[in-house]
């Protein structure tokens, strides 16, 4: 296993310039894979204070806030925070980045991170997506096995295959409704085939399972 990125608690960006390409693609996948409409994509404002090389992103980024809590400590670092700021959020925030996939492609990527929750209504999870152009190639949210209500810190991963021919990958940690995530200790690896995908990818390329006998 070889470490791609080191820094802790936050993983860098590649630049600005690829967010901004980028973001929109992103806010759109996202709510569609999430189930939520998204009414209006939402400028990216501050209404809080990502931390360094993260921004916020999703259908209602304005009904949330992050920031570093410095308080919230787990092996012995600070933990970036996302939390609901409305009663009602209509919607979900991700704390996000976006960067060129030219690095990882062709390799299998793990994102891990340490995450904890309280009160979350509906549910949140680390995120990561693949993309060629604007077209997803791999992607996964852990919808099926959410973050919910209150949850002492736990090990969340997320590992997809890249494409040769694949052009961003954008990750992050999600929150749908109201409540807080923490998450602490992210990296962001090389890991080999004897570790497996945990997301969908578009790599089937026949029938399987037609008699359901399997």
């Amino acid at each position: 296993m070889k470490l791609l990125e080191t820094q802790r608690p936050r993983l860098r960006a590649v630049g600005s310039a690829t967010f901004g390409c980028l973001l929109v693609f992103a806010l759109v996948a996202l709510s569609t894979d999430f189930g939520l409409e998204l009414v209006q994509a939402q400028s990216t404002a501050p209404v809080s204070h990502a931390p360094n090389g993260w921004f916020m992103a999703g259908s209602k980024p304005a009904n949330y806030q992050t920031g570093v809590d410095q308080a919230m400590v787990e092996n012995g670092l600070p933990s970036a925070f996302l939390k609901s700021a409305v009663p009602a959020t209509g919607g979900f925030g991700t704390l996000m980045q976006t960067i060129s996939a030219n690095d990882y492609a062709g390799k299998r990527i793990r994102l891990r991170a340490r995450v904890r929750s309280q009160d979350v209504s509906e549910w949140s999870g680390v995120w990561m997506r693949v993309d060629k152009g604007s077209t997803s190639v791999a992607f996964d949210n852990m919808q099926n096995r959410p973050i919910k209500g209150n949850q002492t810190w736990k090990t969340c991963d997320v590992v997809l295959d890249v494409p040769e021919d694949a052009t961003s990958i954008s990750f992050g940690i999600l929150l749908a409704g109201t409540g807080e995530v923490w998450m602490n200790d992210a990296t962001f690896e090389l890991v080999g085939n004897e570790v497996p995908t945990t997301g969908l990818a578009s790599s089937q390329t026949r029938p399987v399972n037609l008699k359901f006998t399997e």
